[in-house]
């Protein structure tokens, strides 16, 4: 059982470490779907991170990102590769951390609500899987702790997905 009360008391870094290890444990079992495992990841990150009003994946097939499993409102369900935040993030293999998205070009606005976004690529061998994208109804959310923590989340997620088996 999932107690997130557990993490009222600690401050964001003790939060982002937990997150870390949590997440390592939801995606090891060999027993477990690819599918499963990222369901479990974007509960978790969903959870932990706070204050956001969307979290999941898209996964890249041809020139497309497809949604995957994520936590929030309905989503857009396809979006080309170079395309909006997720798109460039994709494209450009690249983390993109936007402090307020209605001043990104080209964004791609799935929730009113959201103002601000973080999109971190997935790519593993040169070869680009998806994204995990994360939106705010806050300007300014998502802080380099958090990009950092992250960036180490996708980290954990190659050593134990296979992505070519989703």
């Amino acid at each position: 059982m999932f107690d997130i009360s557990i993490f009222n008391n600690m401050n964001n870094e003790e939060k982002l470490k937990n997150m870390l290890l949590m997440l390592e444990g939801v995606v090891q079992d060999k027993n477990d779907s690819n599918l499963t495992k990222l369901c479990n990841a974007s509960a978790l990150i969903n959870a932990l991170i706070g204050r956001i009003n969307w979290c999941g994946f898209y996964l890249a097939k041809g020139n497309e990102l497809i949604l995957g499993p994520f936590q929030g409102m309905p989503a857009c369900t396809r979006i080309e590769i170079g395309k909006g935040v997720c798109g460039k993030a994709a494209l450009n293999k690249k983390t993109i951390v936007v402090k307020d998205v209605h001043n990104f070009e080209g964004h791609i606005a799935c929730d009113a609500a959201s103002n601000s976004e973080i999109v971190l690529p997935i790519v593993k061998d040169n070869i680009l899987y998806g994204v995990l994208d994360l939106d705010s109804m806050e300007l300014e959310r998502f802080t380099k702790l958090e990009k950092d923590y992250l960036e180490k989340s996708v980290e954990i997620l190659k050593k134990y997905i296979d992505f070519n088996n989703i």
